[in-house]
This record gives structure tokens, sequence and C-alpha cells, in this order.
């Protein structure tokens, strides 16, 4: 059975930064695709960036481009996004999600995807 755990998250005010991590468990050999997304009270969630565990680059969504970073140790069983220049507008509750065993890493940055495992998420808080 798969598992996500997500940490990282906090309060911080506008301008700083955070490091976001999702631990797998539960993987099997080969690629996965892992994301994450975000959502806000009232709001559908989102996808903020996706990325294909063997050898993948990220795919990013919306205004994440240009401020955040998402990578995965070797093992493929982390993920992470770097968050740079944080804006009021980020605050939500950031959730990983993974597909496993995708035909193929194009899978990854479909949305809204088949995305069939959830962590409980991590909030982040971003103030003036």
């Amino acid at each position: 059975q798969v598992q996500l755990v997500e940490s990282g998250g906090g309060s911080v005010r506008a301008g700083e930064s955070l490091k976001l991590s999702c631990e797998a468990s539960g993987f099997t050999a080969g690629g996965n695709c892992m994301a994450w997304f975000r959502q806000t009270p009232g709001k559908e969630r989102e996808p903020v960036a996706s990325i294909y565990t063997y050898r993948g680059s990220p795919t990013y969504f919306g205004s994440a481009k240009d401020r955040f970073i998402a990578s995965t140790n070797d093992a493929g069983n982390t993920l992470y996004l770097r968050m740079n220049l944080l804006k009021p507008e980020d605050t939500a509750m950031y959730y990983c999600a993974a597909i496993t065993a995708p035909p193929g890493p194009w899978v990854c940055g479909d949305w809204p995807g088949p995305w069939n495992y959830w962590g409980q998420g991590t909030q982040v808080t971003v103030s003036f």
C-alpha cells in the first residue's frame, strides 16, 4: 500500500522561502509520477508541479514555474518543492500525490490525471 507523508509547511512572510518534502512508501520498482497540488478553502485543488521519478524533468503549472522548483531524491521516493519568493496568494494546503507504475512519463504532466494516492497535506501560510 502506497503512503505519502508531507512535511515542511509553516508560516512565513512574503518574499521568504520554504521547502516541502513528501516521503513515499510502498512504491514498486520503476518510475512513478509524483506531484504537488494545493487547495484553499472554497476553491478546487490545483496542480503545482509534477515529475516522473526516474530521470524525469518537472512540469509546472500556473505561477509555480517562475518561483518553485520540484525535484526528487535519487531513490525516487521523496519529492521536494522548493518555494521561493513566496506570496500571500501561495497560502494553501499543499498535497502530495502519486500515480504508480504509469505507462510512461507523459502521464505525469496530464491534468487532472489519474492521481490515485494522496497525502494528508501540509499547510503553508504566507503573510504580508
